[in-house]
């Protein structure tokens, strides 16, 4: 069994090294992160993530909406702000607010320190977590590693399982890419249908940056990365 587990331990370091090694500071040059949002292949919105360093302290915004309309009527008027701000690489402190038509949804995650914990205050959950998990904001590969998630909307706790399916060449904006693509899961058991993480996601196999998304849910959703920027 030991053999077993070093095999794939070394398996996984020569297929993806990057993802395996590096960790947020990778991004301490990039700049932003603009994606537009789109249903059967209609834009509905966009989402942008802005990235600041500053010594030790590395810090992430972010604003999206999207607008579903049918026969002119809004079905769903959705946006979303966050903040993460870490500190020697950990993540410190989040907080978000969404508004989904009239309903709010919110997170405040500060680091407990003395406890490795994560204190959660959210909408969907209160209470403490591994200081290990990671917020489901998708940016961060390092997300391919984990075995749960923290829902950047509501702050539910999220066990999940992540399947690598290959390498792909993309090409968004006309611009290509050589992709990696994993599937997200959630790990319950819940119905297929009725999972919260069910997503197709795509890396950029050099620089590691987020550049796809798909799920169904009413439909075919897709966040397509079209521009992005270094210092």
């Amino acid at each position: 069994m030991r053999k077993i587990i070093i095999f794939l331990t070394l398996f996984n370091i020569i297929l993806f090294p990057n993802f395996l090694l590096s960790h947020v500071n990778h991004y301490g040059n990039l700049k932003f992160l603009e994606y537009e949002i789109y249903l059967n292949n209609e834009l509905i919105g966009t989402h942008v993530f802005n990235f600041k360093t500053e010594k030790d302290k590395f810090s992430v915004t972010s604003k999206g909406y999207f607008k579903v309309k049918k026969l002119g009527i809004d079905l769903m008027n959705y946006s979303t702000t966050t903040k993460e701000t870490y500190l020697n690489e950990q993540l410190n402190n989040f907080i978000s607010e969404t508004f989904q038509n009239d309903k709010r949804k919110y997170v405040n995650l500060k680091l407990n320190n003395n406890e490795k914990m994560f204190d959660i205050d959210g909408s969907s959950f209160k209470g403490r977590t591994d200081s290990n998990n990671i917020i489901g904001s998708w940016w961060n590969h390092e997300i391919i590693n984990k075995n749960v998630q923290i829902s950047a909307v509501s702050g539910r706790i999220l066990p999940q399982k992540v399947k690598f399916l290959g390498k792909e060449k993309i090409i968004l904006f006309d611009r290509k890419y050589n992709a990696l693509k994993f599937h997200f899961l959630s790990n319950d058991n819940a119905p297929l249908k009725k999972k919260k993480i069910n997503f197709n996601l795509w890396y950029d196999a050099e620089s590691l940056l987020w550049l796809k998304m798909s799920y169904e849910k009413l439909g075919h959703w897709e966040y397509r990365l079209k521009n992005h920027a270094f210092f």
